[in-house]
């Protein structure tokens, strides 16, 4: 078996059934490479951990735990593609996302602020502070809301985009959630851009 570090076509098998390298020595487990490339193939399908972790018969924690990393390696994916092409953006809008069931004026502090590009028919987020930052002794929830209503940064060239297009996509795909926190929402939203520009040919 070919050595994953260097490329090395001889490797041999230890007592502890990892492979080490003739040639950089390095170890490896041909399990962990095994059980990795099965949860990311369930993983791209769009499954949900719970329902990973009871096909594979896999812990949850476990399967929690590569869903993180795989979130983390296609928003890397998402960074490198719009840095290749970040001279195309066209419009841009930024959006405020709640959960329907929570009314705004109560949960202003749960509201997350994104703005979103649109560089042909893909998209880029950049997550923008929390709007409660803005709040003051002598500004309430009322006066926040009305001024998050009436001062918006936005340019869009029709109604119909594809920024609303991944708005739309982003609020039926966080459904599939019981509740992300503020710290994980990021790249819950990085996912929901990676599916939305795979699933437009990017």
């Amino acid at each position: 078996m070919q050595c994953i570090h260097c490329g090395h076509p001889h490797t041999y098998l230890l007592d502890n059934a990892q492979r080490k390298c003739a040639a950089c020595r390095r170890k490896f487990s041909v399990r962990k490479i095994e059980r990795e490339a099965t949860l990311r193939a369930w993983f791209d399908r769009g499954e949900s951990a719970r329902h990973t972790a009871e096909q594979t018969q896999m812990h949850l924690a476990t399967v929690l735990r590569y869903f993180e990393q795989f979130r983390r390696e296609v928003a890397w994916e998402s960074e490198a593609m719009y840095r290749a092409h970040a001279h195309e953006v066209s419009e841009y809008d930024e959006y405020f996302y709640l959960p329907s069931s929570l009314k705004p004026a109560d949960n202003i502090d749960k509201i997350r602020h994104f703005l979103t590009l649109a560089y042909g028919e893909r998209v880029f987020n950049l997550i923008l502070p929390n709007i409660r930052r803005f709040a003051t002794p002598e500004v309430d929830n009322q006066r926040l809301m009305k001024y998050l209503r009436y001062n918006k940064v936005a340019k869009l060239t029709s109604e119909q985009t594809p920024i609303t297009e991944f708005w739309d996509f982003f609020e039926q795909f966080m459904t599939r959630f019981r509740g992300v926190s503020e710290a994980q929402f990021g790249l819950y939203l990085k996912e929901a851009e990676w599916r939305f520009n795979v699933s437009r040919g990017a």
